[in-house]
């Protein structure tokens, strides 16, 4: 005799440990229905056959009534014409080409090192010069990751400008151009380090937009002291200006303010 339960799929019934023990006088349990059995695979193999018939029936069918109706001509393909003229324009009517200023390309393929900002009058050193790959990876916590992250990225090459002011100020503008890509390499790398000074500010800040960029904010992180040391206080940019990235690191024992980093970001930016 069949006395399963009708358990839910996928529940395994489980004696309780505080269950108390029947009595062996204890009537049985009453007898519950047994699960409906599933459909014969007779019965499924007659359906599928029958719904294979009725599937080739239709077809032929359709078909033949394709047949009887007359041919329906396609429509014409049609080109539009092309937005270029067929010949050159005449000499003298040739639109003029793009100064350099109005040329944003043309001024990134030139000397990477002219467009950095220029050191303020009375800062020391301010020598522009170009910075090899393993140097440039070097400046990140973890060397092997970025050195990794940049070459997938196809970086090209990085030029760099540092000075130091007042006490014990210094300040450094790197600007990183990578290759053309599907990557987009200076719009990720911004974009990660974005993400990692709003996690170093513990401050919960997003940063302050730049203004004239899509992309581009500053960041001023909170003080850290510790004792025998002087306080530190930090500040930094990340720009996408087309495929050049910028970044702008200022450090001092003093306070910077935010119309301090915001000035060189957006001086920065519009020397490209």
């Amino acid at each position: 005799m069949n006395t399963e339960e009708n358990i839910p799929d996928g529940d395994v019934p489980t004696a309780r440990a505080d269950a108390p023990t029947p009595h062996v006088d204890a009537p049985a349990p009453p007898e519950r229905p047994a699960r409906p059995r599933r459909r014969p695979l007779r019965t499924l193999g007659l359906i599928a056959v029958a719904a294979v018939l009725g599937v080739v029936g239709g077809t032929a069918v359709g078909y033949g009534v394709q047949a009887e109706r007359p041919p329906v001509p396609l429509p014409a393909l049609n080109q539009p014409g092309l937005a270029y003229p067929a010949k050159p324009l005449p000499k003298g009517q040739e639109p003029e080409p793009l100064s350099a200023k109005e040329d944003l390309q043309l001024k990134a393929e030139g000397d990477l090192r002219k467009l950095l900002l220029p050191k303020p009058e009375g800062a020391r050193g301010g020598e522009g010069g170009w910075m090899s790959l393993a140097d440039y990876a070097d400046s990140f916590t973890q060397p092997d990751g970025a050195l990794e992250s940049d070459l997938e990225q196809k970086i090209r090459r990085i030029a760099v400008r540092t000075w130091s002011a007042g006490e014990n100020r210094r300040v450094k503008i790197e600007l990183a151009q990578y290759r053309p890509s599907s990557g987009m390499g200076a719009y990720e790398h911004v974009r990660g380090q974005q993400a990692i000074a709003i996690d170093e500010a513990r401050s919960g800040s997003l940063g302050e937009p730049v203004k004239g960029s899509e992309n581009g904010r500053y960041f001023v992180y909170p003080v850290e002291r510790k004792a025998g040391y002087l306080d530190f206080h930090q500040a930094r940019a990340f720009i996408q200006h087309g495929d050049i990235a910028i970044t702008i690191l200022v450090f001092d024992t003093r306070k910077i303010t935010k119309n301090e980093i915001r000035s060189l970001a957006e001086r920065q930016l519009g020397r490209l």
